[in-house]
């Protein structure tokens, strides 16, 4: 089993900038189709996939943050991070970690995001 832990969501003007973390409980990153991801989700939407990189190194942007955000990991911490730039109102949204793990899914509680216009 993996517990991911998030953090370092928050409020900010648009234009602004956070760099969201998530922590996994196990090595992640050691096996090549090992990923980990991050999706985002508004009150009544369904979940959308925003990013991911996985232990091969091959990374996936959505279309609707790509130029703004960036994926990166630090293979020894087992963290992701989720650096956003440029935000808009648009990307106001519950931030969720997850991560496949030899074939098995685990998802993080979360972190709110919310950005002023």
């Amino acid at each position: 089993q993996v517990q991911l832990v998030e953090s370092g969501g928050g409020l900010v003007q648009a234009g602004g900038s956070l760099n969201l973390t998530c922590v996994a409980s196990r090595n992640i990153f050691t096996f090549q189709f090992n990923t980990m991801s991050w999706h985002r989700q508004t009150p009544g939407n369904e979940r959308e996939f925003v990013a991911s990189l996985s232990g091969g190194g091959i990374t996936d942007m959505s279309d609707s943050v790509k130029g703004r955000f960036a994926i990166a990991r630090d293979t020894a911490q087992n963290t992701v991070f989720l650096q956003m730039n440029n935000l808009r109102p648009e990307d106001t949204a519950i931030y969720s970690c997850s991560t496949l793990w030899y074939g098995k899914n685990y998802w993080g509680r979360g972190t709110q995001v919310t950005v002023s216009s």
